[in-house]
């Protein structure tokens, strides 16, 4: 039996002494938490997006098996770069394009061949609306990575949806999500026990712009539902909205009883997500923009 080297049998320690810290921290935060959502649920919530991006790379390194972790301990540029490409879709996602196509770039500057950062460049392009950009990361993930499944089912579908979206061409959008239904819940390689459901987010966007409001809002229930994968990811506040906008077109689209119900609906879905950002930038263009669609619907 082949015996471990010096080298990863201090890398085994590591581990070990890094499972026990995470755990250990991750109680810690979790008792704060309780303590101060008695108090203030705006400030849980800017807690738990610093104890999720202070524990998610530790959460990776730890995922990892012991050859692995050398790569990444001589290396934790790439766990850098990855939390520059969620920031990047985040402000992609919020309406800010400049600053999170400058934030991608700055992303794959740092660590260009990584899977993880490159794949979620090539989504923040595309919402940004940077297609050329996105098209051509897409395209290189699709040849380093022909037989992953996750890349060829879920991150190109979307990003190829995203783009067709930003096309106004939402028949071509729905027909990249095809194969992503079975593996959608899946847990993403490179980002350990989490996943923002990128996926359902866009293809409920999708469904908007197809004038599917029913579909749409079944898309962002399942986010919802699945906070336990979401964690605080920017898709699961954004789903309120998301819910928001599906029962105000529903109102629009229908007569009667039915509409006044679906417009109460989205009052009540409206609400939820300006109360959830109560204290967010006014100046961000999603915020302003769910405002205004608020106020008209009221």
């Amino acid at each position: 039996m082949l015996q471990p080297t010096g080298k990863l049998s201090r890398l085994g320690t590591i581990k070990s002494l890094l499972q026990r810290f995470a755990f250990l921290s991750l109680i810690v935060a979790t008792f704060a938490l309780m303590l101060i959502g008695k108090a203030d649920t705006v400030l849980v919530e800017r807690a738990r997006i610093a104890v999720t991006d202070a524990v998610t790379p530790v959460l990776r390194l730890m995922s990892q098996p012991a050859a692995g972790i050398a790569d990444i301990v001589s290396n934790f540029r790439e766990l850098a770069a990855i939390r520059r490409e969620n920031a990047a879709l985040r402000e992609a996602a919020f309406g800010n394009a400049a600053e999170a196509m400058q934030t991608a770039a700055e992303g794959l500057k740092l660590v260009p061949t990584s899977q993880g950062v490159e794949v979620e460049a090539a989504l923040a392009f595309a919402t940004a609306g940077q297609a050329a950009r996105a098209e051509s990361l897409a395209q290189d993930l699709n040849r380093r990575f022909p037989r992953d499944t996750q890349m060829q089912s879920l991150w190109l579908p979307a990003i190829q949806a995203q783009l067709a979206l930003n096309q106004k061409n939402p028949a071509a959008a729905l027909s990249s999500f095809r194969s992503a239904a079975p593996i959608e819940f899946g847990q993403i390689a490179f980002v350990a026990n989490i996943s923002c459901l990128y996926t359902n987010y866009i293809r409920g966007e999708v469904y908007l712009a197809a004038n599917q409001d029913g579909a749409a809002a079944a898309e962002f229930q399942k986010i919802l539902d699945h906070s336990g994968i979401v964690w605080n990811c920017w898709t699961g506040a954004l789903a309120h909205l998301g819910i928001a906008r599906a029962n105000a077109l529903h109102s629009r689209t229908s007569q009667g009883a039915d509409a006044d119900a679906a417009r109460v609906r989205a009052l009540v879905a409206y609400k939820e997500f300006l109360t959830l950002w109560k204290d967010a930038d006014p100046d961000i263009p999603i915020l302003k923009e769910a405002k205004a669609e608020y106020a008209k619907l009221q």
